[in-house]
């Protein structure tokens, strides 16, 4: 239904690969390898693309592909470079046009999750996910792949992952909330 909480905030003291693999019945472990690999960038199958692919599973709202390699690269090299940088970001916006065209209408343009803040702290990489939207159903999705992608960075870093902070500023049970 359309019951939302506001500005939610949790803290995942474990965020491990193996920690984060939540199966449900909307995203048994194949979807969510899936659509991990799909926001990653990395390449898969159209079998895999067949077999899981499904607008409930969040559509071009979750969709962060877009320049992913390139984007957790310059994370690497920014906390390489710098490690006490607060500037080791990766930005999900729409990617077709500029912020200033936005359209409220356009799912694509109104992604979920909007930003991943990670730093290094206590020697471990930490990181604050930014969500303008989170349905509780599709959670256990972008959680695996914040995991991933935080293992992925860590190990490129040679440090341990840390904990995780998921801001979400609507939070609601499913996709059939007004205007999610």
């Amino acid at each position: 239904g359309d019951y939302t909480v506001r500005n939610f905030v949790g803290v995942i003291e474990d965020i491990s690969v193996k920690s984060s693999v939540v199966e449900t019945e909307l995203f048994p472990r194949g979807a969510l390898e899936f659509y991990t690999k799909k926001n990653m960038g990395w390449s898969y199958s159209q079998a895999e693309y067949d077999q899981w692919f499904m607008p409930e599973r969040g559509g071009e709202q979750g969709d962060y592909r877009d320049g992913m390699q390139e984007k957790i690269a310059n994370v690497i090299a920014c906390l390489r470079e710098e490690p006490r940088s607060k500037r080791a970001v990766i930005p999900i916006p729409f990617s077709s046009e500029g912020s200033k065209t936005v359209d409220w209408t356009n799912q694509g343009q109104t992604k979920c999750c909007r930003e991943l803040h990670m730093y290094l702290e206590d020697g471990q990489l930490k990181c604050t996910g930014i969500l303008r939207m989170q349905n509780a159903s599709i959670f256990p999705k972008n959680i695996h792949f914040f995991a991933t992608l935080l293992d992925h960075v860590g190990q490129e870093l040679k440090v341990p992952v840390g904990e995780y902070t998921h801001w979400i500023t609507n939070l609601c049970h499913d996709r059939s909330a007004i205007s999610c």
